[in-house]
């Protein structure tokens, strides 16, 4: 259920404003710099931004589904770096000490993520471990009241800037069952970073390794004090992740439709604007058909989580369909801007550049597939 309108209303045009005003303006720099400004991320600490989905009782908004998804419609507007700073704390980053941390786990970070003083990131991938997430091969062996950590973990999110991670280890047999999830600060002793990652886009987006040797952290940082339900607690917190995701590329593809409308207007070819050309004017159409389906989709699929409904199959289609729309749509606008879309001095070429990995991240379209088709199968 959605809060009083007229508060929420309030939040969301807030953050409009803030986005159109102050971060669209930013973009260039972000992508010259390959960094966010520091006087920017203090006033996304201000308004709140890096709590949006943690509860009040710790400090945060506690918005609901659908309240986060109106919220990140609005981030989605500009470039993903600066929804990515605040991303892990809302999301996998924060969502596994909400659902299975303990009391003091909870009162001891989530305050703290809440107000942005803490950054945290989510440590699963590895070298050879992607989409099979049950096949963890870093290490946790216990040793009196500590856990010695050994491994690597790659392509992490915010790892250049974290200050705790929720890390995926091995203490128990192969499989699924042998994960258990961690809560590491990024000064525990044994624990370093490897140089950033050089990416084809998301500038501004810090990522790099996370490397442990010999690791070395007190047993009280294993999520809820119980081995073995990292995996269990991975799962849990993906269906919010993958809405929030397909959000924010409905949120990229408006920005999209609106840039390529923006530059037809005003692009005369054949004595008049090529707006007024029926096979770019199929292009803008096709873009805004397949945003709005969108944004239908991921509103349709949060009331129902909202609602306690099983949304599994729904929140895979939402992740699959809205990150490969995203792609189309960008690729239809830089069409629509021709020569122009492919130099950096348009929106649109890095834009084309954010957009491909959301196809690749918080779970491939494939795997997305996988799930649907599942969760279609097992359905009587």
């Amino acid at each position: 259920m959605i809060r009083d309108a007229e508060i929420l209303g309030g939040l969301v045009e807030t953050v409009r404003r803030f986005v159109r005003e102050r971060l669209v303006p930013a973009e260039a720099l972000v992508e010259e710099t390959n960094a966010i400004p520091p006087a920017i991320i203090d006033e996304m600490r201000a308004l709140g931004l890096f709590g949006l989905s943690i509860p009040e009782a710790y400090g945060g908004l506690g918005l609901t589904m659908e309240e986060e998804v109106m919220v990140a419609l609005e981030l989605g507007y500009t470039s993903a770096a600066f929804r990515s700073v605040i991303g892990t704390n809302n999301g996998i980053g924060s969502q596994g000490i909400i659902v299975d941390g303990t009391e003091a786990q909870k009162a001891h970070w989530l305050p703290r993520m809440a107000s942005g003083e803490v950054i945290g990131s989510f440590a699963l991938t590895e070298p050879d471990v992607g989409s099979d997430a049950g096949s963890v091969r870093t290490t946790a062996r216990r040793e009196g009241d500590h856990y010695i950590l050994n491994g690597t973990k790659r392509y992490i999110t915010n790892a250049p800037v974290a200050d705790v991670f929720t890390l995926m280890a091995r203490t128990g047999e192969a499989g699924p069952g042998g994960v258990t999830a961690f809560l590491v600060a990024a000064d525990s002793p044994g624990l370093s970073l490897g140089p950033p990652d050089r990416k084809m886009g998301q500038r501004g987006t810090k990522t790099c390794d996370v490397i442990l040797r010999e690791c070395r952290v007190p047993a009280d940082a294993v999520i809820g004090g119980v081995e073995g339900q990292g995996f269990k607690t991975a799962m849990k917190v993906l269906n919010r992740g993958r809405l929030h995701i397909a959000a924010v590329c409905v949120g990229q593809a408006q920005r999209l439709c609106d840039e390529a409308v923006g530059f037809a207007r005003s692009r005369v070819q054949f004595g008049k604007p090529i707006a007024e050309h029926q096979l770019v004017q199929a292009m803008l159409a096709d873009c805004a058909t397949e945003t709005y389906a969108g944004l239908c989709m991921v509103t349709d699929a949060a009331r129902r989580f909202d609602a306690g409904e099983r949304i599994v199959q729904q929140a895979a289609s939402c992740k699959l369909f809205c990150s490969e729309m995203a792609g189309r749509v960008a690729d239809r606008a830089l069409q629509v801007h021709g020569g122009a879309g492919y130099m950096q001095d348009y929106p649109v070429e890095h834009f084309y550049r954010d957009v491909r990995l959301f196809r690749l991240y918080e779970g491939t379209s494939q795997i997305q597939q996988i799930i649907i088709a599942r969760e279609m199968c097992a359905q009587r």
